[in-house]
């Protein structure tokens, strides 16, 4: 048996665009998720983190075939899921799951919550009579922090922390083998996040789950991931333990963004470099060639960045990264040049940003296109 539950293979998920009142037809894609290739160990936890618009989530719901996906290979305990057909899948999709990011709107508000545990334990068939139904319910709640009392009660009724912890239970109520969870604390307090990620901790421990955690707050993968991947604009360009990646990223836009997570002493963040990114996120519709990342990059070297496309590789045991130049800059013998510099080249004014860094880079929520990532 491998030791791999998930394999992910040339996955692509693109969205056609759309033209024409009486005769409709595709004048291009939104290339959302394009090309990537990604291995989920058994037991374990992997992060995958990157600006809004890069492909997050549209990668997490084709791995469940929530959607489509345009090519590739999801292998799921070496069966490829996308592949399966219609009865098939639904008999696989009881050992794969999904936490969804807004607890409320994933909830059915005219459903207590009983109904809503219940309904994936009876769709499967996996606890017959309506008395051990309801043990293996307060079961659940129990393993979430809450109590028999919340049977009868709607969504409304709970506060966000609550929510997300009801929507645990009814992902945990088919007793899968993996669990997608999309941002699963971003719209939870602080004091409330570290709560939800404790619980989904012991929560692996408990069922022996293997997680891909979906999340664009460093802090919150770091601390629950073994593995980390770093997305842009529908690729992964990094991708290694955790510790590694957050000790020394290799990958320009990922320095980047450790460069933006504020660092609690106030001597070594007033000394510490920042690497301003300048320009927009590029369009998955039209994105750059070669390397999709050089129109921001600071370390971009026209010869290649502009015309070739980086390929994942391994430079370090469990350390792969997609850079022309990742050997050079991390040795120090390639500068970056400055964010005025790389405005200048690209023909844009670094104001057009509004002097933005990486860190409100990643979090401005910028739509590209009109698809919902």
């Amino acid at each position: 048996m491998s030791d791999n539950l998930v394999e992910v293979r040339g996955l692509r998920v693109h969205f056609p665009i759309r033209r024409g009142l009486i005769f409709d037809r595709t004048i291009g894609h939104v290339k959302a998720v394009d090309g990537v290739d990604l291995d989920l160990a058994r037991g374990q936890t992997y992060g995958l983190v990157g600006e809004s618009g890069c492909g997050k989530s549209t990668l997490g719901r084709a791995l469940l075939r929530l959607i489509e996906p345009t090519d590739g290979s999801v292998f799921f305990d070496g069966v490829d899921v996308a592949k399966l057909p219609a009865q098939e899948l639904r008999r696989t999709r009881k050992r794969m799951q999904m936490i969804f990011q807004d607890p409320l709107s994933s909830l059915d508000p005219r459903q207590n919550i009983e109904s809503i545990i219940l309904e994936g334990i009876r769709a499967h068939g996996l606890v017959d009579g309506r008395t051990l139904s309801r043990n293996r319910i307060v079961e659940l709640l129990e393993a979430v922090g809450l109590s028999a009392a919340a049977l009868r009660r709607y969504p409304h009724e709970f506060s966000g922390g609550q929510r997300q912890r009801i929507g645990i239970a009814r992902a945990l109520a088919v007793e899968p083998d993996l669990i997608v969870a999309d941002e699963p604390v971003s719209a939870l307090d602080v004091s409330v996040q570290a709560q939800v990620v404790n619980l989904l901790e012991k929560l692996q421990q408990d069922f022996n789950l293997t997680f891909l955690v979906i999340a664009h707050d460093l802090a919150v993968v770091r601390h629950i991931s073994d593995t980390v991947g770093v997305m842009y604009l529908g690729a992964l360009v990094e991708q290694a333990p955790s510790d590694d990646i957050y000790a020394e990223p290799l990958h320009p836009y990922t320095r980047a963004l450790m460069s933006a997570v504020p660092v609690p002493d106030p001597d070594v963040e007033d000394r510490r470099e920042r690497i301003l990114l300048s320009g927009d996120l590029p369009s998955p519709a039209n994105p750059p060639t070669g390397c999709r990342f050089h129109t921001r990059c600071p370390w971009r070297q026209p010869e290649r960045c502009d015309t070739e496309r980086p390929q994942m590789r391994l430079l370090r045991p469990g350390h792969l990264v997609a850079c022309h130049y990742a050997e050079p800059i991390a040795a120090g013998t390639l500068r970056p040049k400055s964010a005025d510099e790389v405005a200048a080249e690209q023909g844009v004014h670094v104001a057009s940003t509004g002097g933005l860094d990486a860190a409100e880079l990643l979090d401005a929520g910028r739509d590209q296109a009109a698809t919902n990532f």
